[in-house]
């Protein structure tokens, strides 16, 4: 019988943005309103909590401007009722800035991680595409430091495709959006739901086969959309990474600090 989890959908930071941001190739009306939402996911099942991926800093915030930041990752646990200093596994579906940037606000993790996608951002080619393409945002070299600081001390999961990492729990690695891009999906009360994390940016990505702006292989996102799919029980539980409407079809969960920012799936 499968482990019932439930999912907690965790939103830190928020910006205004156009639709010309979030697509690849030719757009339809872009300069459209179409905003974004920074999350996180906490996952609480019967075998301990769960945390996919560590967000960004207020500082980060300030930094690159234009990002209204509502709390912290590591507060936006704590609100959901679970210790960060004792939580014991997280997940980095890839080591963007907005995914992998609060590591050391849980001190007692173990990270989960895909070979490859640390192998290609300490490899040749991580300066010209964090750095060269008009993104010099998009993967931080301290955030890249500090997982490999984690790996020295032990606290590293490595992954090579997929992988169960506890019961009801698995990662599976997707790419197209960087070359390790992992999802996670987890055995809930209502189904199989999929946190796509940036293997589907917006519904609108998935629903309309449109790949993100931002991508390592055009034909590897859309088989990573594909995949997806053959994972999630039924289309409705496909979370994408960044979609603010994810706060509007799922109910409320409650915690009063989250109020308007955290949704609970399962």
């Amino acid at each position: 019988m499968a482990m019932a989890n439930t999912v907690y959908v965790l939103r830190y930071a928020e910006r205004t943005a156009q639709r010309q941001d979030h697509f690849y190739g030719a757009i339809d009306r872009p300069a459209d309103s179409m905003p974004i939402s920074y999350f996180v996911w906490l996952i609480v099942g019967p075998h301990g909590p769960v945390l996919v991926d560590t967000g960004f800093s207020e500082s980060t915030a300030r930094r690159l401007g234009g990002r209204a930041y509502v709390t912290s990752p590591r507060d936006a646990v704590r609100a959901a009722g679970v210790d960060p200093d004792s939580l014991g596994t997280v997940v980095l579906s890839h080591l963007h800035y907005d995914h992998a940037g609060c590591t050391a606000g849980f001190p007692a993790a173990s990270f989960v991680l895909q070979d490859r996608e640390m192998a290609f951002w300490t490899g040749r080619h991580a300066r010209q595409v964090a750095s060269g393409l008009g993104m010099p945002h998009l993967v931080l070299p301290e955030d890249v430091l500090a997982v490999s600081a984690a790996n020295f001390a032990g606290r590293v999961h490595w992954v090579d495709g997929d992988a169960e990492i506890a019961p009801g729990i698995s990662v599976h690695h997707v790419g197209g959006h960087t070359p390790g891009m992992q999802v996670v999906r987890v055995s809930t009360a209502i189904g199989q739901v999929v946190l796509a994390s940036d293997a589907s940016h917006f519904y609108e990505n998935l629903d309309r086969d449109r790949p993100f702006a931002v991508v390592d292989s055009v034909p590897g996102a859309l088989r990573a959309f594909a995949r997806v799919h053959s994972l999630a029980s039924d289309p409705s539980l496909i979370i994408p990474g960044h979609d603010p409407a994810v706060l509007d079809r799922f109910p409320p969960a409650g915690f009063a600090s989250l109020g308007g920012h955290a949704v609970v799936i399962g």
